[in-house]
């Protein structure tokens, strides 16, 4: 009887909000969310809200300090803390692998926390859990999705107590384009699978720099399963790649864009088949998600797609 009432109001949460400190709960109208809390004092850190999480059950992939990169490269920041911080928690991916290969989309899952020059306050932002399920084809009420919602939102209110989810003046759009871009590899099935992986991996590294791609990370997902027993792939990894002219323009006008960056590329190829799928969720999300409109975020935001499904399409077509 417990599980069941648990259940109804987590499904109602999904439909109407967020469940806040004192239990009651929060309307959320948008994809992009933000947990604001006033940090006048200065004792709310990056770190405690890495803690934090750390202490939820997420793994920490990585948490990058972007204001010294932003300073070098462009010669100044509009904030005081712009982190971006990419998290996951293993026994949930475990739990949706196998039936929901697009899982790779969002793990790790991205964040930006920030603090606006000037600024008493300090914000998380996110990708909610329903839209990143939307995209993963995972239904937005399994299970799962449900408390990966709830974890998360239990680590930002023990680092941020007094925090609440922002309400912000745009409207999410329409997108204009496909949310996510796949590309496939057919793999000799007398060749040695990972002789075929590792080499397409260096010359896909590689390309990175030359189109001004960082490397912001990667997670060999794979490994995780077979030490759990998890037999579907041959392989599964996901490669966290930045452009930092992309989060640096965007995030002038659109703190919150670290809910997308570093972007999250899977690659993998399932036993017994004999293609490799890659997959990215594609800036269109951005621009609908957060009502971009400004000239100059969409221009860079457009190109960084550009280059990159470039650097797919001549790794993928050179194969064949």
């Amino acid at each position: 009887m417990k599980y069941i009432l648990r259940r109804l109001v987590l499904s109602l949460v999904l439909v109407i909000g967020h469940i806040s400190a004192d239990g009651k709960i929060q309307k959320v109208m948008l994809d992009v969310q933000i947990f604001t809390s006033d940090n006048a004092d200065g004792k709310i850190t990056p770190k405690i809200i890495e803690d934090a999480f750390a202490k939820e059950g997420f793994f920490i992939s990585e948490h990058r300090d972007m204001n010294a990169p932003f300073v070098k490269n462009f010669k100044e920041t509009s904030f005081d803390i712009y982190n971006l911080f990419t998290v996951y928690k293993k026994e949930t991916v475990r739990n949706l692998a196998v039936d929901y290969p697009e899982i790779g989309l969002f793990t790790p899952m991205s964040m930006s926390i920030y603090v606006k020059k000037g600024s008493k306050d300090i914000s998380v932002a996110f990708l909610s859990t329903q839209a990143s399920a939307k995209m993963m084809g995972i239904p937005e009420d399994h299970v799962e999705i449900l408390a990966l919602g709830e974890s998360i939102m239990k680590a930002l209110h023990k680092a941020m107590p007094k925090g609440r989810l922002q309400e912000v003046s745009y409207k999410m759009k329409e997108p204009v384009g496909a949310l996510i871009a796949k590309a496939t590899l057919d793999v000799d099935p007398n060749a040695d699978w990972e002789e075929v992986k590792d080499d397409f991996q260096m010359e896909f590294e590689g390309s990175l720099a030359p189109s001004g791609f960082i490397l912001a990370g990667f997670t060999d997902l794979g490994y995780d399963f077979e030490e759990n027993n998890i037999t579907t792939y041959n392989y599964y990894d996901t490669y966290s790649i930045c452009k930092l002219e992309v989060i640096y323009v965007v995030a002038q006008k659109h703190p919150e864009a670290g809910a997308f960056a570093p972007c999250s590329v899977y690659m993998y190829q399932k036993k017994g088949e004999n293609k490799m799928y890659m997959a990215f969720p594609t800036v269109y999300k951005w621009i609908s998600a957060m009502g971009i409109e400004d000239k100059k975020s969409i221009d860079v935001l457009l190109d960084a797609q550009k280059k990159f499904e470039n650097i797919l399409e001549k790794l993928t077509t050179k194969k064949k």
